[in-house]
């Protein structure tokens, strides 16, 4: 049999409704999973309170870097890892370095003027633009090819129950943050709950359309607007219920019971990273990020033999030899955080097409600071993993104090979106950073 070119065609050629195209856009024996464009991802993930430059940086550029003790765990990956040093948060006005670090980082603009007040003479609100990674979202969900339920999924670890500058860095426009989901398990209810009595609300839904249908002969035709909007109602009703289609294979399995406590922080950070794995394989979404605490974090990492603060630790003088041997280990946990997000990326195959998921996705890994004690924002750690945008892997770059804008840039270009300009202009000059 021909293939058909499109799931469209596919639907037309067999007489079937639009209304399978959820439904079928993942199944492989149909021959029409992924045809129509390859699956790129986007996952960002953010750790607080800047790096100890000389155990994080590689000392070398190019192909042969080396990989340094905070860096360690990404060995495995080594190949597929791109390190960009000398990126630079440029941004200023009001808000610390802190604020303006995390409120910044993803959309490049200033901070609106506000109330929040912070370690500087300046308070601040909220970021004034749209975050990188919801630009991507709306530009995938605008193409109905690369549509997916959510368009993005926000997670967090630990992240403070309260909405302020320090605590938010995806923003879906000016002044609107958006929070992370720190609860796993109100994560999975998201992702799952409405798959579990879909059945029984299409059933109703089919039988509430048709007596709508059948009212409509018998009033008048004001009565029949309003009876139209109801009818347009249940459409949409109907339109997200078929979004929430079935999950591939088993629904994940989450530790019951575990509390969002300190102590518990490495187990929600694998229930977190694992239910994210599952919404890609589910392609549920194509965009998400992975937030760590919040800027000015002061996680107590016990389990790696540190009992202070984390933001405490940052402040630290660079002589203080045991305060930076307990900051390299905190970061060389976060990376030990991302290898095991690449390792089930690497070892879950792409749905429907080559390779695995690690394949199509770019994972960014950052931070509101280069260095905690001096609170700069120059050299900000990027360390991006995975072949999804299809940028030259297996590098380490010494840049000449490029504004991070630039890689916001690359990022939206990675997926096709050729944005001229992102967050401030005035930074985006140059255009996007050359990565492949």
């Amino acid at each position: 049999m021909t293939q058909p070119g499109s799931r469209r065609e596919f639907l037309r050629q067999f007489g079937l409704s639009t209304a399978l195209l959820p439904f079928i856009s993942n199944l492989p024996s149909l021959g029409l999973a992924n045809q129509a464009r390859r699956k790129q991802r986007l996952v960002v993930m953010f750790s607080p309170n800047g790096v100890v430059p000389r155990t994080f940086w590689p000392t070398a550029t190019g192909g042969e870097f080396d990989l340094k003790e905070s860096l360690q765990p990404l060995e495995p990956f080594k190949d597929r890892t791109l390190i960009l040093n000398g990126v630079c948060d440029r941004v200023r006005g009001d808000g610390d370095s802190h604020m303006r670090g995390i409120g910044c980082l993803l959309t490049g603009t200033e901070l609106f003027p506000g109330n929040v007040q912070g370690g500087s003479d300046t308070p601040a609100g909220w970021s004034s633009g749209i975050s990188i990674d919801q630009e991507i979202r709306g530009f995938l969900q605008n193409d109905a090819a690369t549509r997916t339920r959510f368009g993005s999924l926000e997670f967090g670890v630990m992240v403070p129950d309260r909405a302020d500058t320090w605590t938010r860095m995806v923003y879906s426009g000016g002044n609107r943050p958006i929070a992370p989901v720190s609860d796993p398990y109100q994560m999975f209810q998201r992702m799952y709950g409405q798959v579990k009595n879909r059945a029984l609300l299409v059933s109703v839904l089919d039988d509430l359309r048709t007596e709508l249908n059948q009212l409509q002969q018998q009033v008048s035709a004001a009565d029949r607007r309003l009876l139209e909007e109801h009818a347009e109602l249940v459409r949409q009703v109907e339109q997200e219920l078929a979004e929430a289609r079935e999950p591939a294979g088993e629904l994940p399995r989450l530790e019951p019971g575990v509390k969002p406590q300190n102590e518990n922080m490495p187990r929600l950070s694998r229930m977190q990273i694992d239910l994210m794995v599952n919404s890609f394989l589910a392609d549920m979404t194509r965009v998400a990020t992975l937030q760590y605490t919040n800027s000015v974090g002061q996680a107590k990492m016990r389990w790696l033999g540190v009992e202070e603060g984390h933001h405490d630790l940052s402040h630290e003088a660079d002589s203080n030899d045991v305060a930076q041997d307990k900051l390299t280990r905190i970061n060389r946990w976060f990376a030990g955080e991302l290898a095991y997000l690449c390792e089930r990326l690497a070892n879950t195959p792409e749905p429907g097409g080559p390779g695995s998921l690690l394949d199509n996705t770019t994972i960014v890994w950052t931070n509101e600071l280069g260095q905690g004690n001096s609170h700069t924002l120059d050299n900000i750690p990027f360390v991006l993993v995975g072949q999804g945008l299809d940028f030259t892997m297996g590098r380490s770059l010494k840049l000449p104090r490029v504004p991070h804008n630039r890689l916001l840039l690359s990022l939206a270009h990675g997926f096709g979106h050729h944005l001229e300009k992102f967050g401030n202009s005035d930074f985006c000059q140059a255009g996007p950073l050359s990565l492949s």
